[in-house]
Formats: structure tokens, C-alpha cells, sequence
């Protein structure tokens, strides 16, 4: 393969790598499918490819498919050991955010609603909301009529809709106050005043601090309350699980304030926070370290902000 080919794909890359992440919600799967549409570009005779960047796009769309259609992750999704891959606001394969749809997309919130789609329902709805792609040339990538692909739109937006918390993007300062109020009531344990922080709906979610292990689920406010003043209440078993004593940083992740806890600059812990209305709606606790390995990566680059707890 020409120089020139190698550098068209390159010049792709990104936009790919940000295409199979919101299929797969996995940014380390994400990778290896943009790998395996190199290779595929690779052997492919490009004088028989009249628009390169269709023929990634579909390639990459359909092995994304493959993958949600595989044994494995039925099984994992299913389970309910599954949560999306967290990403370090600033990372590329979090892609367009031009528009509010795009923004959304990627929020933990919305990726997780997606995993109530079929796998062609969500495709359809990734390449219509958040890359724009007109109904016809979805139906090309995917290899169903454009009646098709509509009927999925309307489908999925529905289904989208219904579960979606909030219809409004909230200022990221304001989310940031309200994630800083919420974090000093866990901490000083003022249950009072976190319930009253908390939409009357509120979900909590949690990977139970390992992977392989099933997802912890906790709803009402008195239930997630109890689970945020535990879960950010210091204890020297924490300490040792960690590796040492955590600084807190309140730092954005997929779109949204995520609270953040770093030993010797590597990210233990993270809980990624969707608030609407001045209140928090969810909010998703992510230890596993093969899930925070990419958001590692980027930390490492990053110029944080002072931690809002120096020693916790």
C-alpha cells in the first residue's frame, strides 16, 4: 500500500475511532476494529473505491455490528457487568460536538440507553444524531432500504426519548457547583443535605470496584444517598485498596463533571455525574482499572486543575 493511501486512512482515523466508540461504548474495542479497518484497507483494491471515506465508514460500522452481535457481548451486556469506557473530556475519539446531539451522545447516560437498541437501531441512530448522515447513505452502510433506516430513526429516538433524562444541555459550570455541593455533603456526611441534591428519580450505578463483577444499582434518594456517603467516606482499607491517600479533582468526562480520584498521578476511581435541573439525575462509579486505562493515558497529558481535596 502507497504512502498516499496510508495517509488517507490516517487522515480518518479519528473520526472512525469516535464512530466505533459510540457503537461499542468501549474505547479499547473501538481501537482494535479501527485496526482491523486498516488492515482491511490494506488488501482492499483502492482504484475500485470511488469515496474512501464511505467505504471506512461502512466497513467500520459493520464489524462495530459484529461485535455487538458476538456471544460475548450479548453475554456481558446482558449480564449486567457491562458500563461504558470513561473518556477524558479533550480525548478525539470523543469527536464532534459541534451540536448538542453530538455533545449528548457520548454522555454516559445516553451511551447506556443506546444498549437498549438492537445493534442496527443503534447504528442508525449514531450515524444519524451524532455524524449526520443522510438517510440514504445510511441505508448503504448498513445494506437496508431507506424506509429502513428511517423506521429505525424513529424507533430508536423514541426509545431514546422515553428514558432520557432532561431535554436541555446544562451550563458545565453550573453542573460543576452542583457536583462540588454534592461531593462536600458525602464527604462531611450530611445525608440531609445530599438527598436534597438528588432528583426525586435518580439512579446510581456502580462496577462494584472490579471487573467481572456484576453491576451495583441503586435507586431512590435515600438509597443513593447512603451509597455516595459510603462511597466517598475515607477509610484506611480504601487507602490501601488505592495505593495510598487519593487527591479529588472534579475534572469533565464524556461531556459531564466526574469526580476523580488520583494516587501518584493515576486515576483509581472515577464517578461520572449527569445533573439536570440543578439536582443530580445519575451518576456511574467506575473502578475497574482495564476500564480507566485510556482515561489514564490522557490524564497523564493533562494540566489538571487544583484537586478539590488535596488528601482524602
Amino acid at each position: 500500500m502507497d504512502g498516499a493511501a496510508i495517509e488517507r486512512f490516517e487522515a480518518g482515523r479519528c473520526r472512525l475511532a469516535s464512530l466505533a466508540y459510540r457503537l461499542l461504548g468501549s474505547a479499547a474495542d473501538a481501537e482494535d476494529v479501527v485496526q482491523d479497518a486498516f488492515l482491511r484497507w490494506q488488501a482492499a483494491d483502492h482504484e475500485r473505491i470511488e469515496v474512501p471515506e464511505a467505504w471506512l465508514t461502512k466497513v467500520t460500522t459493520r464489524l462495530c455490528l459484529d461485535r455487538l452481535r458476538s456471544a460475548q457481548a450479548r453475554h456481558e451486556r446482558v449480564a449486567g457487568a457491562w458500563l461504558p469506557e470513561p473518556l477524558l473530556d479533550g480525548d478525539p475519539m470523543l469527536g464532534p460536538a459541534d451540536t448538542f446531539e453530538q455533545r449528548e451522545s457520548v454522555s454516559l447516560a445516553v451511551l447506556l440507553l443506546l444498549e437498549r437498541l438492537s445493534p442496527v437501531e443503534r447504528a442508525v441512530y449514531v450515524l444519524r444524531e451524532a455524524f449526520s448522515y443522510r438517510h440514504a447513505e445510511i441505508a448503504g452502510i448498513l445494506g437496508i432500504t431507506e424506509s429502513a433506516s428511517q423506521q429505525h430513526a424513529h424507533r430508536a429516538r423514541i426509545r431514546v426519548a422515553a428514558e432520557r433524562r432532561g431535554g436541555d444541555e446544562v451550563d458545565p459550570a453550573s453542573a460543576r457547583r452542583v457536583v462540588e455541593e454534592f461531593l462536600t455533603a458525602a464527604v462531611s456526611g450530611r445525608t440531609e443535605r445530599l438527598v436534597a441534591l438528588l432528583t426525586d428519580d435518580v439512579t446510581a450505578v456502580s462496577d462494584g470496584a472490579g471487573p467481572g463483577k456484576r453491576l451495583l444499582r441503586y435507586r431512590t434518594r435515600e438509597r443513593v444517598a447512603s451509597y455516595a456517603r459510603a462511597g466517598f467516606r475515607a477509610t484506611p482499607a480504601k487507602r490501601r485498596l488505592a495505593g495510598g491517600s487519593p487527591a479529588i479533582h472534579i475534572a469533565p468526562v464524556n461531556r459531564s463533571p466526574a469526580v476523580l480520584a488520583v494516587v501518584g498521578g493515576r486515576v483509581v476511581g472515577a464517578v461520572v455525574f449527569h445533573v439536570d435541573g440543578g439536582k443530580v439525575a445519575s451518576l456511574y462509579g467506575i473502578a475497574a482499572a482495564d476500564r480507566l486505562t485510556r482515561l489514564n493515558e490522557a490524564w497523564r497529558q493533562h494540566e489538571p486543575d487544583a484537586p478539590v481535596i488535596g488528601t482524602w
